[in-house]
This record gives C-alpha cells, structure tokens and sequence, in this order.
C-alpha cells in the first residue's frame, strides 16, 4: 500500500474515532451552519478555524461558549437573534477547509433541522391571522404551507395555521428570527440535528 493511501486510511479511521467518541459524550442542541452532514461528523471534522464565521455576509454564525463543552468554539446559528440567509453561494461552506462543510448545490440540500411549531403559543392557532412565519419562509409553500379552516366551536373565526412539512424544511430559522410573539415563549423553534436524532433513538 502507497504512503499517500495509508495517510488517508489513517485519517479517515480518526475521524470516524472522533465522531464515535462524540457521540459517546453527548451531542450539543446547536443549530450547524448549512453543509454540516450530522453533529458527530460535524465535530469530528471542525477545526474551530473560525473561517465560515468570518465569510457569512450576515454574521449568523457564531462561537459556541464555554458552556457547550467539547463544542466551545465550533459555529452555531441563534435563529432568533440572527437566521441563516442560505446565500446562493454559500460561502461558509466554500471557505470550510475540512469539509465539516460539504454537499449541498442549492437551498434544498441543506439539512440544518426542522421547524416545530408549539401550538399551544401560536397567536395563528388561536385564530388571529398572522402568517409571518410563512411569508419569511424562503421555501414558502414548499417547507411551510396555511392550512385555512375554520377554528373549532367558533363558527365566525377562521384559522391560519401553519404547517411544516418536515422533508421540505431545511431549518434555517427564518420563522424563527421574524416571528411576532415575544421571548421566552417563541412558538417555533428549530429542532437541530442533535435533538432530532437523540429523538429518533428513543
């Protein structure tokens, strides 16, 4: 075997060690930069280079803190203070020089989660019309779509409900960021890769 295969063998076997050894350790509820392809090849992957921090036009990318553990330094998007633009040109992924980063040609390959909506909170299920969410959408009636009915036991009042269908959504936090009603109690939220697969071992 060449030199040059068995540095590779070797550097993909500690990379596959690392993403083990994450999720081991637990895995984090940071929303990932788009091209980001599961937390645990994420972290085994970053460098903390800082790089798609810097070349996001929007600085939606941020440091995660001391308090995230292993994660302190690797970039996260707080949807509400600031939501992922999901650029044409997605440069954070292009600057990403371990391809924590990779894989995705357009809008609709991004996998950065899925928006969940608590109904209960929502102003739109409690029928005042809102549509905020929806209209920020930049996948508008692809990721989130109005379910127009009227609201049980009202026969004057109609609801405009929105729905996520989870295969569309990318999770980029858009609804998040503009949506109307106040902190704390945000009535959509983005359920990271993490949380969602922490969810889906049960």
């Amino acid at each position: 075997m060449k030199p040059a295969q068995l540095i590779a063998g070797a550097a993909g076997a500690a990379v596959a060690l690392q993403a083990v050894m994450h999720a081991v350790r637990g895995q984090a509820n940071l929303l990932r930069p788009p091209g980001a392809q599961g937390e645990g090849d994420f972290m085994a992957r970053c460098v903390k280079c800082g790089k798609c921090m810097q070349a996001c036009p929007y600085r939606a990318l941020k440091p995660a803190g001391a308090n995230e553990g292993a994660s302190v330094g690797t970039p996260f998007v707080d949807p509400r203070a600031q939501a992922c633009r999901l650029c044409e040109d997605f440069p954070c992924i292009e600057v990403c020089p371990t391809g924590a980063l990779r894989d995705v040609a357009a809008r609709k390959d991004v996998r950065m989660g899925v928006a969940v909506i608590d109904e209960e909170a929502c102003i739109a299920f409690q029928g005042m019309r809102c549509e905020v969410c929806y209209r920020a959408c930049p996948l508008i009636d692809e990721a989130i779509s109005i379910d127009y009915r009227m609201r049980e036991g009202d026969a004057i009042h109609s609801v405009f409900a929105p729905v996520i269908d989870e295969e569309a959504c990318v999770g980029c936090g858009l609804c998040v960021q503009r949506c109307v009603v106040g902190d704390p109690a945000v009535p959509i939220r983005i359920a990271c890769d993490a949380e969602r697969a922490r969810e889906r071992a049960g």
